[in-house]
């Protein structure tokens, strides 16, 4: 095996030459394979002119783009750290992000320009490139430092047990954390995905999810460069764009969470053309059968399920599509290479990984494999209780059927009891988006003096007249739901708190409860 990710796209680039690589549609920029190469080797000369070197952070504050993408090949070349940090964040949330992996340097864009101009004298030691002309006085044009780089190769040794990013956790329960990958975890990540999603040279790629999260990136773009197929770049995930470009571009896959997928369901589908698509990877997040079986009708796409977490790079299990039914609402099996396991959970430490529970028994999720982090950035004791004997303590909890396949129940903070009996928030979600009229729904417990915890469950209309009692009436007569796991209480709402993967920030809703029991 080939010791880093940038020796690997070096191989890819000299297979591909002439070939078209890289499509930005937004910044109108299309690379071949021994085009993008050369933007690959300026921009990390231009990043070593700059004094980075190896071991050095590189934090990206980008919306999707062909910098993003050059700039996470340049770094993987010189042994410089990647951080792409997620653009939807606020300045001090991004500040503290640079606080904790103290970065040399910083890409951003105009479009975020103001979250920068509102904490880079926080950094007076970090150097700030914009990718858009005019930057601001305290930073450099990214462009300008590249195009008058030297082109040649970086001779810099980088090996496989060499960090290649700090990926910070999604922050569903709160503050993230820095998650350490190395250059062989993600090529083994490359390799499985690859397999799984059975990618080939012929593929034409759309990246529409954001890249700095590791479900687009390491599951869809990294594998797809490194085989030599097509990426086409879209900014931001526009449903409609995303239509457009899946017709003009002969799109034949593309990743999205759940919501994404049902954001494009809900535009006029008359001429959208899906006949190029070969495959729908989801993920980050549960989809519920009912909207599967949407999909397949109203698009004919074969989907393919990836559940994971960004510690195992993210993916340990694949679902595939001729699963999607048969095994509808499961995860699929464990992914070539690795170990899943459900143990007994433990409130007063980790989960003993010794503690293993039958089929169809609930339990914690551990995991064991080549991706596997390092370990978290500057915290030593989570990264021990994460990493306990050898198996990464996902958090989430679930079972396996008798024939190996995963069921994902809930994360085990999110768990309630209810009158003695567990309830997982998963079950009652996928339960009420059968509903015709349910667009998004979340479940979360409210504390209550009879039963321990009441079901609460947070509500996105589809339809306007949607009631209460409309979906109290469906959740008795249906067959899905036991009594003691109906919600006792519905709350309306616009829109529910996603983070960039398409996961409910349940902390958020929990602190809205609180705010809305008490007023």
């Amino acid at each position: 095996m080939y010791s880093s990710i940038g020796k690997l796209f070096d191989l890819a680039a000299e297979k591909g030459r002439d070939k078209e690589a890289l499509a930005d549609v937004s910044r109108g920029i299309r690379r071949t394979f021994s085009e993008w190469k050369t933007d690959v080797n300026q921009c990390a000369n231009a990043l070593h002119e700059a004094g980075v070197k190896k071991g050095d952070r590189v934090s990206t504050f980008l919306f999707n783009c062909a910098e993003l993408a050059t700039v996470f090949f340049a770094c993987s070349k010189i042994g410089a750290v990647l951080n792409p940090i997620n653009f939807r964040l606020k300045s001090q949330e991004v500040a503290f992000i640079l606080t904790d992996c103290s970065p040399k340097l910083v890409l951003f864009e105009k479009a975020l320009t103001p979250e920068i101009d509102a904490l880079h004298e926080q950094f007076p030691y970090t150097l700030f490139w914009s990718i858009d002309s005019a930057p601001p006085s305290y930073a450099d044009y990214y462009h300008e430092k590249v195009k008058t780089a030297p082109a040649h190769d970086v001779q810099t040794e980088v090996t496989e047990d060499d960090l290649y990013a700090i990926m910070y956790t999604s922050g569903t329960t709160g503050r993230p954390k820095g998650v350490l990958h190395r250059h062989r975890d993600m090529i083994d990540q490359a390799m499985v995905c690859t397999m799984a999603l059975r990618l080939t040279p012929n593929d034409c790629g759309l990246t529409a999810a954001p890249m700095f999260h590791c479900a687009e990136l390491h599951c869809c773009f990294l594998p797809r460069v490194l085989i030599g197929a097509k990426n086409v770049i879209l900014h931001h995930f526009d449903p409609k764009q995303v239509l457009d470009v899946i017709k003009k571009d002969q799109i034949t896959i593309m990743f999205g969470a759940p919501t994404m997928w049902n954001m494009l369901l809900q535009e006029d589908l008359e001429s959208a053309d899906f006949s190029s698509m070969r495959v729908g990877l989801y993920g980050a997040a549960p989809m519920a059968p009912a909207l599967v079986k949407a999909l397949k009708e109203a698009a004919g796409i074969d989907l393919v399920q990836a559940y994971g977490m960004t510690e195992m790079g993210p993916a340990v299990t694949f679902l595939t599509e001729d699963e999607q039914l048969t095994k509808a609402g499961s995860a699929g099996r464990v992914c070539f290479g690795h170990e899943l396991i459900i143990v007994r959970p433990n409130e007063d430490g980790p989960a003993e990984p010794d503690d293993r529970l039958k089929p169809y028994e609930v339990g914690e999720i551990l995991v064991k494999g080549p991706s596997v982090m390092a370990g978290y950035h500057q915290r030593p004791e989570a990264s021990e209780k994460a990493l306990y004997k050898g198996w990464y303590h996902s958090g989430d909890l679930g079972y396996l059927d008798k024939d190996g396949y995963l069921f994902v129940a809930d994360r085990v903070d999110d768990m309630m009891i209810s009158g003695g009996e567990n309830v997982y928030p998963r079950e009652v979600e996928d339960a009420l988006h059968e509903h015709d009229g349910v667009l998004d729904a979340a479940v979360l417990g409210e504390p209550d003096e009879k039963w321990g915890e009441i079901v609460v469950a947070y509500i996105v209309k589809k339809n306007p007249e949607l009631t209460e009692d409309d979906l109290e009436i469906f959740c008795k007569e249906g067959s899905r739901l036991a009594a003691y796991k109906r919600p006792r209480k519905y709350i309306f709402t616009e829109q529910l708190p996603r983070n960039a993967s398409g996961k409910i920030q349940k902390f958020l809703l929990r602190e809205q409860l609180a705010a809305h029991t008490q007023a």
